[in-house]
């Protein structure tokens, strides 16, 4: 069982030092994040986001870009359950092999090699990307891919892409641990401050339940 409380009090340990508050737009686009996310969506919350972020000062590419990057938590269903899937397939008596083809290896390299972030990445998610890659290389390579997409476009600093990652998985109806502690270091290695951390988790409590969308 992982508690918001949980989260709170990993991101408080996360502090190194007070920082400096975010702006009002940053805010905004973090908040907008969290309300657009799938585990939070409601139309209502969503059009009174997306207002309060252009009067802010965002622009239509920098929220788009918020969009982009939260419509990426459907990724934590594979995320979650593609080792499962192997190992149980496995023991149903499926013969599934364990070594990368050579294509396989090639998209290994140039997808995640030596990269520090999906090393972190394979530090809470353990075996989650081979296991992909070997159940599907096309879902492998949709998934860098995809998951590319708002990180290449750069309409928003990714310190605040980070903190709006963040309070998406700390939010009451999703609480999503890896994810959590991942884009929690990100930030912080990026700049994030205690303030900051505190202002993004209060977004975060505040979310919405999802209550249908119409």
């Amino acid at each position: 069982m992982v508690s918001v409380s949980d989260l709170r009090a990993l991101a408080e340990a996360a502090a190194r030092e007070p920082g400096e508050s975010l702006s009002t737009a940053d805010l905004q686009l973090i908040t907008l994040g969290v309300r657009v996310s799938v585990t939070s969506l409601d139309r209502a919350a969503v059009e009174t986001a997306i207002g309060r972020a252009f009067e802010a000062g965002a622009t239509p590419a920098q929220v788009q870009e918020i969009l982009s990057l939260v419509s990426g938590l459907g990724v934590h269903t594979l995320m979650v359950a593609s080792a499962p899937v192997l190992v149980q397939a496995r023991a149903a008596g499926f013969a599934l092999d364990d070594t990368l083809t050579g294509e396989q290896q090639q998209l290994w390299d140039k997808y995640v090699g030596n990269d520090p972030f999906w090393i972190g990445f394979e530090r809470e998610l353990p075996g989650f990307l081979r296991s992909m890659l070997l159940l599907s290389t096309e879902q492998f390579k949709a998934f860098f891919a995809y998951c590319a997409v708002p990180w290449k476009s750069g309409q928003v600093r990714a310190k605040i892409k980070e903190l709006t990652a963040m309070a998406c998985d700390a939010t009451p109806t999703h609480r999503f641990l890896p994810g959590f502690r991942l884009h929690l270091a990100n930030a912080v290695a990026l700049g994030a401050g205690r303030i900051a951390l505190e202002q993004v988790m209060a977004i975060a409590s505040d979310a919405p339940p999802h209550s249908g969308t119409a």
